[in-house]
């Protein structure tokens, strides 16, 4: 891509090498621990669900059971593999041994390390078979159906009852929108567990659960045929179960997570030791699944100014690649957030907006960027609201961004309705339509304030990581270098799930996904 800006690619290279290095140091400490939301995941790749007789989730019996044994280090995969060399019960038919108190894994006799090895591929090797069909299933869909130009027009449901969303979401999907985003109710990213079932209440959102997700998953393939192009189905992979949503997204076909490397640290006071490993195995399945993450960039100026701090959330997207790269996920499959939050009072704010959009999609040029709508300035006045919405809309279809979500014209005042929705997507569209091929007819003034901006912005952005090359991520973090937030290595919710691995450790998703890398 020719580079309108004017970017220095040396300077670009170096960014990009200095996220690599802080990485790469990150996943030393990664490589060495495993948590109890790893495990669950783990459990639910082997095929356990359901609940026990006080509805907790057998996935959290299991792992509780060998936590309390003294047996995390080596994995769930080792002690249900060696139970069912003793017991030649399944992983399902175990874990209901385990909670009706008639087997404790950690004291059933040990096997031989290879013998459990040979007894649980074939169970991990069918899940990952799965995941692949589910993958190759979506790749057909859009053979025949087709899907939506991009910018893809994304969208939110989130009234709490899971069929209620379906309706919203089957609606927004005839209106012309291509993700459908269930929000996932206040708070649940800390639960350390994931609720089972359908649900009809939640608080600002509806329960993430795999029959929530299924259900929703089933009204889009219907209202996709309907309207003859694939809908995208979104939810939410972070908070103290990240990795587990991911499992759960990749057996029911979701097509977009969000899923951030920094976000539950920063935003929701979880451990950072805890999220930092959690996320690398939720990215492993959400790289296999096909799914495209969105990182969470566009939240550091809900807490810091969008002007003085843009370079912030240029070094967190060098930073989420890396970890991205480090789990196998591509770079298509990269949806890397940034957002239109400048105060709208500034003199030239829009041109400043499109310096750091432009700028974003030349430095990850194979990125589908995920572009956030203006939220933190919104007042309640839907006029100017949706104004606002629209020099948005007219930034992201010039600069390219992959996956548009659409303000609403009432944002500050109640969750969306039908016809907020229905409005946005109609300015959205208007503008696309519009301006389609209008970035591709102009280029920006040499040294003039658009180029200057993105030139500033990549520089601060090279300095900052070359700074926490040298201190490190944890310390970096702990300094409150990222959105303003300090957080402390042995703070927030979660620490006591961490655990280094034993030399026996065994997992044996990372190698069949991974394909043996790591």
């Amino acid at each position: 891509m020719q580079s309108k800006l004017n970017l220095d690619q040396g300077l670009i290279e170096k960014a990009r090498s200095s996220a690599r290095r802080i990485a790469e140091d990150t996943q030393q400490f990664i490589d060495r621990h495993t948590t109890v939301t790893v495990e669950r995941a783990v459990a639910r790749l082997l095929g356990i669900d359901g609940v026990d007789e006080i509805e907790k989730p057998l996935p959290n019996v299991v792992v509780d059971n060998i936590k309390e044994g003294g047996g995390l280090a080596q994995g769930i995969t080792y002690w249900i593999g060696n139970a069912m060399i003793h017991t030649e019960k399944n992983p399902q038919e175990i874990a209901e041994m385990v909670a009706s108190g008639q087997l404790d894994l950690t004291k059933v006799p040990v096997a031989d390390f290879h013998k459990i090895q040979e007894v649980i591929t074939p169970i991990a090797q069918k899940m990952v078979d799965r995941i692949k069909g589910n993958r190759k299933d979506r790749e057909n869909f859009l053979t025949n159906l087709g899907e939506g130009r991009k910018p893809y027009l994304y969208v939110i449901v989130a009234t709490g009852n899971i069929y209620e969303d379906v309706l919203q979401a089957q609606a927004a999907a005839r209106q012309g929108a291509d993700v459908i985003a269930v929000i996932r109710t206040t708070a649940q990213s800390l639960l350390d567990y994931v609720p089972y079932g359908p649900t009809t209440e939640g608080f600002g959102g509806t329960y993430a659960t795999q029959e929530n997700f299924r259900i929703m998953r089933k009204a889009l393939d219907e209202v996709g045929q309907e309207v003859g192009r694939y809908i995208r189905l979104c939810n939410y992979c972070s908070g103290l179960c990240m990795p587990e949503i991911a499992a759960m997204g990749a057996m029911e076909r979701l097509d977009v997570m969000l899923n951030d490397a920094l976000y539950g640290i920063l935003f929701r006071d979880i451990n950072m030791q805890r999220t930092l490993v959690d996320q690398y195995f939720s990215r492993i399945i959400n790289g296999y699944a096909g799914i495209i993450i969105n990182t969470g960039e566009d939240n550091y100026l809900t807490t810091a100014d969008a002007v003085e701090e843009a370079h912030t959330v240029l070094a967190s997207q060098f930073i989420n690649e890396q970890f991205a790269l480090k789990a196998g996920i591509p770079e298509e499959q990269m949806g890397l957030g940034h957002a239109f939050e400048m105060n709208p009072d500034i003199e030239n704010g829009f041109l400043l907006e499109l310096a750091q959009a432009q700028m974003a999609r030349e430095i990850f040029p194979k990125a589908p960027l995920k572009y956030m709508p203006p939220t933190k300035f919104m007042t309640g006045n839907i006029f100017k609201g949706h104004i606002q919405d629209a020099l948005f809309n007219m930034i992201s279809v010039m600069t390219n961004q992959g996956i548009q979500l659409l303000g609403m014209l009432t944002e500050a005042i109640h969750t969306p309705l039908l016809q907020d929705r229905a409005l946005s997507i109609e300015n959205a569209k208007y503008i696309f339509n519009n301006a389609r091929n209008f970035g591709d007819e102009i280029e920006f003034k040499k040294d003039g304030m658009i180029q200057k901006r993105a030139q500033e912005v990549l520089k601060t952005a090279a300095d900052m990581l070359e700074e926490i090359e040298k201190e490190g991520l944890f310390s970096t973090i702990e300094q409150g270098k990222f959105a303003g937030v300090k957080r402390a290595m042995d703070g927030g919710k979660g620490l006591q799930g961490v655990t280094q691995k034993h030399e026996k450790y065994m997992n044996p998703f990372v190698a069949l996904m991974l394909g043996g890398v790591r």
